[in-house]
């Protein structure tokens, strides 16, 4: 590996290097390229043949190629390097020395601005009308600064923001720690203007967005967020809660959690397995790769599981579900996950770049592989599945061999981790979804009015005040009712020039995102989230499975005493 490093280190030398040269006017005599009359069929690849070559490639390119004299030298390398490392494996990936930063600060569950929710509000042609602030974090700067729901961005740092779309309107927001954003905002209650500046600041990003009780009795903890620094933290705290709440059984949402910190998903295994039932193995070739860890908790917590987990559950989120699943102490429902079972070390270089190598593979406790495989070296392939990502419709077969479960039940290497119960995602067609995004302008609209007390026999809906976080959701809160469906339905056929019909057709997503609007306007974004789950199926499947998740809990824990009494009589 320090070889490695010292190539790359060697690599940006030379950029450096030849910077300088790039420098002065260019012309055929200064620099005569050097080729070789040699012939290099059987000469040795060494590390300053490869600098010699990449000097002399670079200047080449400087000369002869038609936009040589504008280079971007990060750029070049970046593609350079990502493409050397994507022969090897498809994880293995260089940082820049920006890239690497926001690496470090994302492992730390946060990220730098003003902390706000962003949309912009479009008129019936789809023209972009302004940005508005939609719900800000607790304690994050915006918060501190008063902005609110329905806040209309009109400038920053003096800079007009009206006709921007929010993705404008955010690049103008983001930048360092520590820097200023003076922003002038409408209120959309009064249309009075107010300026206020905005240092902006540390934003938490946490790794467990919602968790509450979603039945008498259930749990939901959505570890949607990856595994950061913070992940076990989290997870500890919303247990604590959840079971003073009177939580009996957990459903636990690994589903679209890329992975992470393989330390914080162990932590959170750790907690439901008893010492001494392994948790992962990692098998590599350098000193330190390969090893294995058990759990060391002489009390695990002994909550029924169901864990929901789908394509994008990913890397620590598979070892987690993996670990689970072969110790039969959760019931996996879903979909089978991402496979990517390849262990990456950071490898900090020179000038604040990083290279992310893949030093080992990860199994299951019952041996499996997780990783899919990625023989053929096509990185697009790997990425989307084949081409085309997966064939809904095409039940998945066992991709490798087979390995039992601590009470006898087969399972499989080398595709991610299957379901023990296969629940599909609902999807909509293209067409459908593209409808429903343009429904969405007649929906903010309508709730800005509903929001701020100016629709006519709904004062009740009426939320002018800062955000109330950390409350707990009543089904009764907001409900969209018979009367205020079709009073909405009304605005948007006049407004938008929708028909009764095509509003009639999608009832349930107004209904949906009427709701969501109104709870992020009074108990923010993440509150929100809760109002999706609602429609969820495959959220509503697993609470169906929590008593066989129990039962397959009771089955795991005797195969495992008569596993440790078998030892014990050796």
């Amino acid at each position: 590996m320090k070889k490695i490093s010292n190539l790359l280190g060697g690599i940006f030398l030379t950029v450096s290097l030849f910077t300088n040269i790039f420098a002065q006017p260019a012309t055929t005599s200064q620099v005569k390229p050097k080729i070789s009359t040699e012939t290099r069929t059987n000469k040795v690849v060494t590390a300053e043949k490869i600098e010699q070559d990449m000097a002399e490639a670079l200047t080449l390119i400087q000369d002869q190629h038609v936009s040589g004299k504008n280079l971007n030298y990060n750029d070049l390398f970046k593609s350079s390097i990502d493409s050397m490392l994507h022969t090897l494996d498809p994880h293995s990936n260089y940082f820049d020395a920006k890239e690497y930063e926001e690496f470090r600060i994302n492992q730390n569950s946060q990220y730098f601005g003003i902390g706000a929710i962003l949309g912009d509000l479009r008129d019936k042609d789809g023209k972009v009308i302004a940005t508005f602030i939609k719900a800000t974090f607790e304690a994050a700067p915006a918060n501190r600064a008063g902005l609110r729901y329905g806040d209309k961005i009109v400038e920053v740092n003096g800079t007009s923001m009206l006709g921007k779309s929010f993705v404008e309107v955010r690049n103008f927001l983001i930048g360092p720690r520590g820097t200023n954003a003076k922003i002038t905002v409408e209120r959309y209650g009064t249309g009075s203007r107010e300026t206020v500046n905005i240092v902006r600041d540390a934003v938490s990003q946490p790794s467990i967005p919602e968790a509450y009780m979603i039945r008498p009795g259930v749990g939901y903890i959505a570890m949607t967020g990856g595994f950061h620094q913070t992940t076990y933290a989290e997870f500890r705290q919303a247990m604590a809660e959840l079971k003073s709440q009177g939580m009996e059984q957990l459903v636990l949402d690994l589903r679209n959690n890329p992975g992470g910190l393989v330390s914080q998903a162990y932590q959170v295994a750790n907690t439901f397995l008893s010492r001494g039932q392994n948790v992962l193995t990692q098998r590599g070739r350098i000193q330190g790769a390969e090893s294995s860890l058990a759990a060391e908790n002489n009390s695990p917590d002994k909550t029924p599981i169901v864990v929901l987990v789908n394509r994008n559950s990913a890397s620590a989120s598979e070892i987690l579900a993996g670990a689970l699943q072969d110790h039969d102490r959760a019931l996996i429902v879903g979909e089978s996950t991402y496979g990517k079972g390849l262990v990456q070390n950071p490898f900090p270089l020179e000038y604040g770049s990083m290279l992310l190598l893949t030093i080992a593979k990860y199994e299951t406790p019952s041996g499996r592989l997780v990783q899919r495989d990625y023989s053929d070296g096509n990185l697009y392939n790997y990425l989307t599945d084949g081409g085309s990502l997966r064939d809904e419709n095409v039940p998945e077969k066992p991709k490798g061999a087979a390995s039992k479960t601590d009470s006898g039940r087969p399972v499989y290497s080398g595709g991610g981790i299957s379901p023990d119960e296969a629940v599909k995602a609902e999807t909509i067609t293209v067409e459908k979804a593209r409808f429903q995004q343009k429904l969405n302008n007649p929906i903010f609209a309508f709730t800005l009015q509903l929001a701020f007390g100016q629709t006519k026999g709904f004062e009740s809906y009426k939320i002018d005040r800062p955000i109330s976080f950390e409350y707990n959701l009543k089904k009764t809160d907001f409900p969209i009712t018979e009367n205020l469906f079709q009073t909405f339905k009304k605005f948007a056929v006049e407004k938008y020039n929708f028909t009764p019909a095509q509003i009639n057709r999608e009832r349930e997503f107004v209904e949906r995102m009427l709701r969501t609007e109104l709870v992020t306007a009074a108990y923010g974004s993440t509150t929100s989230y809760q109002v999706f789950y609602d429609y969820d199926t495959q959220l509503k499947k697993a609470i169906e499975l929590l008593p066989e998740a129990k039962q397959l809990a009771i089955e795991g824990a005797k195969a495992n005493a008569q596993k440790l009494k078998s030892e014990v009589n050796r």
